[in-house]
């Protein structure tokens, strides 16, 4: 008898963790260095979805049509009826008129990619930045624009398994760090 309950709490765990990942929880790679410093090329990360609402500094994992079939991560700067502007000349980020402190980042913002501001961000709608401001594709090019929310996979939750640095090596204190 003894042997059935350990054999029904291994499937049980197991259905759990199926459903868990299936409708809930999700590993990502991250591909490139548009998250830098905050999230390196390589670093694995679980995103869930579960009763999530992206807001404003959230960084979230999303997959647009326009952009390809691999997933982008990056950070949200504004929400929808909310309005971005970028001086590029200070390299500040302002949303609705207040600059933003922005810590993670890796330097201040300089390339304008196709952004012409200020823009509104439509209802239902992101702006969404890379950390690497300099190096990151996001919503200031036109081909990822401002993003349906309905695109976004999920929130990042933390860092499963860091990817090598060039200049550390492998950090494993980062795992399960919150960017």
């Amino acid at each position: 008898m003894e042997l059935y309950d350990w054999l029904q709490c291994i499937v049980s765990a197991i259905v759990v963790g199926i459903l868990l990942f299936m409708f809930g929880l999700r590993v990502v790679n991250v591909k490139g260095h548009s998250m830098e410093p905050t999230l390196l090329d390589a670093d694995m990360i679980l995103t869930s979805n579960l009763f999530y609402t992206p807001k404003n500094g959230d960084v979230v994992v999303l997959q647009t049509d326009s952009y390809g079939p691999e997933p982008l991560v990056k950070r949200v700067i504004a929400t929808g009826g909310q309005t971005v502007d970028i001086d590029f000349d200070a390299g500040v980020v302002y949303v609705d008129g207040a600059a933003l402190d922005e810590p993670y980042i890796a330097e201040p913002t300089a390339v304008r990619e196709d952004f012409e501001g200020p823009v509104e961000v439509p209802e239902g709608c992101l702006f969404l930045m890379g950390d690497n401001r300099n190096r990151s594709t996001d919503s200031r090019t036109s081909s990822i624009g401002m993003v349906d929310q309905r695109c976004v996979i999920g929130k990042v939750l933390f860092v499963i398994y860091p990817a090598a640095s060039p200049y550390a090596g492998r950090e494993l204190g980062r795992i399960g760090s919150i960017y």
